[in-house]
């Protein structure tokens, strides 16, 4: 049985929206050349499988989900075509907690290296790995301060501008310290980051001598410039949550902590009054299913408790965390991987599971929520399949989809022995569909 992938062409986007002040290198164009292709590519998804049940057709068209009718139902023949028979189609994924500066250097020797062109070559590579794997938005913590200043987050910004049009790259500013003596100079660092362009403000309260002054710090910053903030925090101190809590229930656009796999180590009435508190301060939640990073310089042995969470009203989204870094020298920055994680050892089911890395990653972000339905935007994964724990469990082939263009594209190859087994049992085969040599 053929299982090839599907034969609409590969167009890289020279360029698109996004924060920043030109193309980036090697795109060509000017961000009006790519805003005017956005606004007029049309693409026909055809017989692609929902989460429902149903087989549609899906056409996009200005970054947007134009329409969504039964298979054959959208007949527009000159419009590019993508064949998603065998596919199942999925809101994209988001990767809600990155480190774009220190990924990809696990297997280096000697000092890590904070060029600036190195970090941005590492920003970018994690990036596109990223996307690669379906997420079309990702927020990277960026350590600033010490011997490196801003230099690490003004090469995360040029990678972010390098990369419009592919995928949206957003950054965290991250102190280590705010307060006494050592704190000033990270507080005038961290404002000036803010200044450049970092997006949201974090950073480890846990690490600073006084970590309820470095919260203070960054709740009053925050509300300056309107700007969320994404701490770094174990959670194994449920005074120091509880503080947390109290302090940042009125911010808006919101507070976010992760990875909190500490809270597993509590006890459950413990855990589960923390859970309460963060709950009604509206602060959300970001686990790592995948492994640590290395920002809080320790290395958690378990997740954060989400189905604790979850049951207490917190919101909580899946990031991916380290990706080959000191913190997880392995680490795949897939979010799907996450989404099995949680659905295999977790206790979500698989529909939760993905929610966490999709609706609910996508809403800590600050970012429109994507539904397969007109009007919503086309940020799309398309993964071989047909029902959602099968695409967490073997998810090979995807198709990637960021502002109604085809962006990345994986196709995996599996083949079987021409065997007799093989042929009786008409295994699922990709690639050559005539008679081997």
């Amino acid at each position: 049985m053929s299982d090839s992938p599907p034969q609409q062409p590969f167009h890289s986007p020279r360029s698109g929206h996004g924060e920043g002040d030109g193309p980036g290198p090697g795109h060509g164009g000017s961000p009006g050349h790519a805003a005017s292709a956005e606004a007029t590519t049309t693409l026909l998804l055809t017989g692609a499988r929902l989460t429902d049940g149903r087989t549609v057709d899906v056409r996009l068209g200005g970054g947007r989900i134009q329409a969504v009718g039964t298979a054959g139902s959208l007949p527009a023949p000159a419009l590019s075509r993508v064949d998603l028979t065998g596919y199942l189609l999925l809101p994209a994924p988001a990767e809600p907690h990155a480190h774009g500066d220190t990924a990809l250097t696990a297997d280096g020797e000697g000092p890590v290296s904070y060029a600036p062109d190195e970090v941005q070559r590492r920003a970018t590579e994690a990036a596109l790995l990223q996307l690669g794997h379906g997420a079309t938005a990702v927020r990277s913590h960026v350590r600033i301060g010490d011997v490196h200043g801003l230099g690490p987050m003004e090469a995360v910004l040029q990678a972010r501008r390098s990369l419009r049009g592919l995928t949206d790259l957003t950054t965290v500013a991250v102190p280590r310290l705010l307060t006494g003596l050592a704190g000033a100079d990270g507080l005038a660092m961290l404002r000036d980051a803010v200044k450049m362009g970092a997006c949201v403000i974090g950073g480890c309260p846990d690490l600073d001598p006084d970590p309820t002054g470095f919260l203070e710090a960054v709740l009053e910053l925050a509300a300056e410039h309107g700007c969320p903030v994404d701490l770094h925090t174990d959670g194994d101190d449920p005074a120091r949550l509880a503080r947390l809590a109290a302090m940042s229930g009125g911010l808006r656009p919101g507070v976010t902590v992760g990875p909190c796999g500490g809270l597993s180590r509590l006890p459950l009435d413990v855990a589960a009054r923390a859970a309460d508190q963060l709950a009604a301060a509206g602060v959300r939640v970001i686990c790592l299913p995948q492994g640590d990073c290395a920002a809080l310089e320790r290395r958690g042995l378990r997740t954060a408790p989400v189905r604790l969470l979850r049951a207490s009203g917190v919101r909580v989204a899946a990031g991916s965390g380290a990706l080959r870094d000191a913190g997880n020298p392995v680490g795949r920055g897939d979010p799907l991987e996450a989404a099995y994680l949680l659905a295999s050892q977790g206790g979500l089911r698989p529909g939760e599971a993905y929610d966490s890395v999709g609706v609910a990653a996508r809403e800590v972000m600050g970012l429109p929520e994507v539904r397969v339905e007109a009007g919503f935007p086309a940020e799309l994964l398309a993964v071989r399949g047909d029902r959602l724990a099968g695409v967490l469990s073997l998810a090979y082939s995807r198709i990637v989809i960021h502002r109604g263009r085809v962006v990345a594209r994986t196709s995996a190859v599996r083949e079987y022995c021409d065997s007799a087994v093989a042929v009786a049992l008409d295994l699922p085969r990709q690639g050559r569909t005539e008679p081997g040599p």
